[in-house]
């Protein structure tokens, strides 16, 4: 389970209330790194094109669920993760809990690897998973949710 992100451009239309066509910005996975979506059409590349979008006048960021989300808490939602499930450690047995052979048997069938602060990170694969961010993210292509 996992929570997704959108970005409002505008706020609602003042005459009627429709909804403008929200942007995805990414999926918060417990465990994860964030799965920061990257839209070339949209000219959004990079965390900080992310940024000056949701920092632009009448932009707001909402959860798949209508909270309202500050810039500050997103940040801190895609770039200050941790991961207490391992108790500060990669010897933890986690993924037997799961029904995996072993670490390496996980890695392999969810196409991921160690990632900082003990959060799982996307295997970059240049197709899905096009990029680790410099914090606790990776750039992601594509559509998913």
């Amino acid at each position: 389970m996992g929570t997704n992100y959108y970005l409002r451009p505008r706020a609602d239309c003042e005459c009627c209330g429709r909804s403008f066509e929200p942007l995805h910005i990414g999926k918060s996975s417990q465990g994860w790194c964030f799965a920061l979506h990257i839209i070339p059409e949209e000219g959004i590349l990079s965390f900080g094109d992310w940024r000056k979008r949701w920092n632009q006048p009448g932009a707001v960021i909402r959860d798949e669920y209508g909270a309202t989300v500050p810039p500050d808490e997103m940040e801190s939602v895609i770039a200050r993760r941790s991961c207490s499930m391992l108790g500060g450690s990669w010897d933890s047995c986690w993924w037997e809990v799961s029904r995996y052979r072993s670490e390496k048997d996980f890695h392999s069938k969810n196409s991921s690897e160690r990632g900082p602060n003990f959060l799982l990170r996307h295997k970059v694969d240049g197709q899905h998973c096009v990029a680790h961010g410099s914090g606790t993210y990776d750039y992601i292509a594509g559509e998913f949710r």
